[in-house]
């Protein structure tokens, strides 16, 4: 979500993990944020194509508490619904570690072993990128650049490590599928994890799956507030979407999911963060 246009800057990495820190104001992680559009220049958070300027006046974003620990085999569609109320073209969010825990993606680590992250972090990569000391660069399996493969300690029981879903969009699939046949509401369903950037300091949410809502906006062709034609902007509405969302989730307060609610509904399609957000190869020019 841009930030300068919702009226929010950049997260920052700090130590009060529970909640989330919006220039100089404080947000709890369970209140619900409203970004509205900008009433001067009729220009929406996510856009400034005609079509969002008079589709979207305002997004809220509300946090999906109460859900409790998930475990292997647990139905998690069923679980969110019952503590949710859903309506039709809104964007469910879930954060990795409980889309991992129910599908069984948490593995032993004995916590006296110095190597044993390392061993596990190096089995989950398809090659190492960096290191520094016990900090380990790696690109995953499923084409994800970011540090230790995705594998992760935190808020998990002493012995246990929880890894990446095998195949996030697939994951996201499932969860919007099932929900179409619970409730028979059509959402968007993204599956976030936190992420370092390089050259940047501090962490955010980023998609790794998603289901049923375009992963990259494209705006090429189209013009700006100027009318000049705009011929490389391509916006990934996914993360944006993901790290607005991890305002009301926070690290610590238990809420695994959150529901954005006002996005057009032109947004609304099949999609896939490997086939649309991935960079290939040949189009990288750090490799």
């Amino acid at each position: 979500m841009r930030k300068e246009s919702a009226q929010a800057t950049a997260k920052q990495t700090t130590e009060e993990v529970g909640n989330s820190q919006i220039g100089n104001s404080h947000i709890d992680s369970t209140q619900v944020v409203n970004l509205q559009r900008d009433s001067s220049t009729g220009n929406s958070p996510i856009g400034n194509t005609e079509e969002y300027a008079n589709t979207t006046t305002g997004l809220s974003i509300l946090p999906a508490a109460g859900i409790g620990e998930v475990t292997a085999g647990c139905d998690l569609a069923d679980l969110i619904v019952q503590h949710c109320h859903l309506e039709d073209f809104d964007v469910l969010v879930v954060t990795q570690k409980v889309v991992s825990k129910a599908e069984g993606r948490v593995v032993g680590i004995d916590p006296t072993d110095p190597d044993a992250k390392r061993k596990l972090v190096e089995s989950e990569s398809r090659r190492i990128l960096r290191r520094r000391g016990d900090l380990i660069i790696s690109e995953t399996y499923h084409g994800f650049v970011c540090a230790s493969a995705g594998v992760d300690l935190s808020n998990i029981e002493e012995g246990y490590a929880v890894l990446l879903p095998i195949d996030p969009d697939r994951s996201a699939r499932r969860i919007r599928d099932r929900i179409k046949a619970i409730n028979g509401k059509q959402v968007g369903v993204i599956i976030s994890d936190t992420f370092g950037r390089t050259w940047r300091t501090g962490l955010t949410d980023i998609a790794i799956g998603c289901a049923g809502i375009a992963a990259i906006v494209d705006l090429k062709g189209t013009t700006d507030a100027n009318g000049r034609i705009l011929n490389a902007t391509e916006v990934c509405i996914v993360d944006e979407l993901a790290s607005a969302a991890e305002l009301v989730m926070g690290k610590s307060s238990g809420i695994p999911a959150a529901i954005i609610r006002g996005l057009p509904h032109t947004i609304f399609r099949d999609s896939s963060v490997k086939e649309e957000v991935i960079r290939h190869p040949s189009g990288d020019l750090f490799r």
